[in-house]
């Protein structure tokens, strides 16, 4: 499981403890990922799952896409959500490579009855936004959140921010790197990929922003 590394771990499972209430679906994914060795660290925690049903709640999210789907953790947590708010007027655009660990989601999807209203599309993910945009999506959806492939980002943040309407919000995970960014010594690709779009991101005037310290930092930008 992705966890932040600016807090103690203390301090963590209190966070855990009342920042998150974990529905028993959840809960399972979190806890069979954990068991899946060194990979579990691509799983978002369960207060950053928290953070996003808020913020999917806060923009009234009918219409989501997620960038990097996993074994589903992220996209159950929203999907939750907006069905809470919406029934299943609903849809969020699940967007990965992955047979075998989507595989996995589509189980959490089904024993929480979110799967009908989640769209999984198993492409590059950049084929399957440029196909939303073709299909007339741009400016139509309300949330959008990225966890993929960290120099695929500045691509992916682009074709989201086409995608979603006026007051839309895009997450994007990892955005701290384990406070990579921060040493200007740490020059591999997945650092200098975040590194610059954090600053494209700061000059760009088409949204606002902040980078929040949630689990390895989150960008939020809400498009104006």
């Amino acid at each position: 499981m992705s966890r932040s590394e600016f807090v103690s771990q203390a301090v963590e499972a209190y966070v855990q403890k009342f920042g998150a209430r974990e529905h028993p679906a959840l809960a399972r994914c979190r806890e069979e990922t954990n068991a899946m060795g060194e990979i579990r660290r691509m799983q978002i925690s369960p207060e950053q799952g928290a953070f996003m049903q808020v913020m999917a709640r806060a923009v009234g999210a009918r219409r989501a896409i997620e960038v990097g789907v996993f074994t589903g953790y992220s996209s159950l947590a929203v999907a939750l959500t907006m069905k809470a708010l919406h029934g299943t007027d609903c849809t969020l655009v699940a967007c990965d490579i992955s047979e075998d660990f989507t595989g996995r989601a589509r189980g959490y999807w089904a024993k929480a009855g979110v799967e009908d209203v989640i769209d999984l599309r198993i492409a590059p993910a950049v084929e399957t936004l440029d196909a939303l945009i073709a299909e007339g999506g741009a400016g139509t959806y309300d949330f959008a959140f990225i966890d993929a492939d960290k120099t695929g980002y500045p691509a992916y943040y682009e074709r989201c921010l086409t995608l979603l309407r006026p007051g839309g919000l895009i997450l994007i995970d990892n955005m701290l790197w384990s406070g990579r960014v921060a040493d200007p010594d740490e020059t591999d690709p997945d650092t200098v990929a975040l590194r610059g779009l954090a600053a494209a991101i700061h000059a760009d005037a088409r949204v606002e922003m902040t980078l929040a310290t949630v689990g390895d930092g989150v960008t939020m930008a809400v498009k104006r």
